[in-house]
């Protein structure tokens, strides 16, 4: 007699193992999901360094990135961040002085630690390219919550340049430009 079906227990074989395959993969994709996360944060804020720094040389002159708030830069790295032209470099966006609103970038997600350095609050570079003012170059650390083993960072020199963090596979972590481990506070 032909049948055209699966038995109970073929079904049964089948269905336990897609649950091992489930239970194996979800946390792996959950990891893979992190990682992306992180990365595309940390691509973004470089292309903002990057357009920042551009827009400085090519308009010649100052031009600030920061978080703002009431117009006002602010030590809050986590909230939208604005690149602006900055004509009296007081880190302040003045549409009246026809300072321009140049690019955004939204919010990070709820929960996740995005630092540069401890109290800054914005970065400015000079119509040469460099950061403007003493104490500006630091290192931008994006820590997500609950996995700070996929953190990463971006270095900005005093030159104006952005460098992001890499992979050390010696060590088996990621590390700054200078050999450091990112550590969020």
């Amino acid at each position: 007699m032909n049948s055209k079906g699966f038995t109970l227990i073929e079904t049964l074989v089948v269905v336990a193992l897609l649950m091992t395959l489930t239970a194996v993969g979800i946390p792996s994709l959950s990891d893979f999901i992190i990682k992306m996360r992180v990365d595309n944060e940390i691509d973004r804020i470089n292309r903002l360094l990057l357009v920042t720094r551009n827009i400085a040389l090519n308009t010649n002159q100052a031009v600030t990135f920061c978080p703002l708030q009431s117009n006002i830069c602010v030590n809050q790295w986590h909230q939208e961040l604005s690149v602006f032209t900055d004509a009296n470099n007081n880190k302040i966006y003045e549409p009246h002085l026809k300072e321009q609103l140049i690019q955004y970038k939204d919010a990070i997600v709820v929960g996740d630690k995005l630092q540069y350095g401890n109290t800054r609050k914005g970065l400015t570079y000079a119509p040469n390219g460099y950061l403007m003012g003493w104490g500006q170059n630091a290192t931008f650390m994006y820590c997500p919550k609950g996995h700070l083993a996929k953190s990463r960072a971006i270095t900005v020199a005093v030159s104006g340049r952005a460098y992001k963090s890499q992979f050390n596979p010696k060590k088996n972590k990621e590390e700054t430009r200078s050999g450091k481990k990112i550590i969020c506070k």
